[in-house]
């Protein structure tokens, strides 16, 4: 009976290690199954990778998100092996308040961020006292006022840097109200506001089209916005890890990017030192 018990425990702690086993777990056909969380849903441009993967040996699973801090937190913990939503600045600014050991091990597209409203059509027909909706946090509310301020709308102090507040704002002309909240209510919002700032992303996700449809949006954007792939410190050397980095990276992807997003990505393939030291 007791060995019989011994058995049954031994059994029960292989499906367990099996279960936390991550990327090492194996997939359809004997393939290595590697997870990958992003923040939206659409997950059209990762399923053409994946197919891709499948005939490198790798089974890509897709794992959705609706926030932008879930994806880090379980990068960290070890629930994914990769993550690919957030620009550098972002990333950069998340891992230095959480203390995580994750990093970045490839580049993938630049999505501009858009001024939206549903009630006028251009940056000049805001009214004054207009309520602006815009994303809380830290930088993509810094990357929220550089477009008002690109804009013309507001001018902030030198010494905003990427991750600005109000506080940082020195001229105001017209008395812009700015109503933060979460990036993904930030559509939501439009019937309320005059206009709302939305991240590429979550307007796609909103049925918004990020390259025709704001009133004010992101010029050349600098490296700082640059979206990446990340990984555990650990893991970053990972040969299929990378390997999807450089599927990621190949022409035809990029061509499919832009044809899927009809030019609202716009895939940006840069060494990942680069993104390190992007300042």
């Amino acid at each position: 009976m007791k060995k019989i018990t011994s058995l049954l425990l031994l059994a029960a702690l292989v499906l367990l290690l099996a279960a936390c086993g991550g990327g090492d777990e194996e997939g359809a056909d004997g393939n290595r199954k590697v997870t990958l969380g992003i923040s939206g849903s659409d997950t059209t441009i990762w399923d053409y990778i994946g197919e891709k993967a499948e005939k490198e040996g790798i089974e890509l699973e897709i794992v959705t998100f609706s926030d932008y801090v879930a994806p880090n937190m379980a990068l960290a913990e070890g629930e994914l092996d990769l993550n690919a939503f957030q620009t550098i600045s972002y990333f950069d600014e998340f891992v230095t308040e959480h203390k995580l050991d994750i990093v970045p091990i490839g580049s993938t597209v630049i999505a501009p961020m858009g001024l939206y409203s549903e009630k006028y059509k251009t940056v000049d027909e805001l009214p004054d006292g207009a309520q602006i909706a815009l994303p809380n946090e830290a930088t993509n509310m810094g990357r929220g006022l550089l477009l008002l301020q690109e804009a013309g709308l507001i001018k902030l102090s030198e010494d905003a840097g990427l991750t600005g507040t109000a506080d940082d704002i020195i001229e105001n002309p017209k008395n812009i109200e700015l109503v933060p909240m979460i990036s993904g209510q930030t559509p939501r919002a439009m019937a309320d506001v005059a206009a709302s700032i939305i991240n590429n992303g979550v307007a796609v996700d909103a049925g918004l089209n990020p390259s025709e449809d704001p009133i004010a949006r992101e010029s050349e954007t600098a490296a700082p916005y640059i979206n990446l792939i990340a990984a555990s410190k650990e893991n970053a050397d990972d040969p299929d890890f990378l390997k999807i980095v450089e599927l990621y990276q190949q022409d035809d992807t990029a061509e499919f990017i832009k044809e899927h997003t009809k030019g609202a990505q716009i895939p940006t393939f840069v060494p990942v030192e680069e993104l390190v030291d992007y300042q």
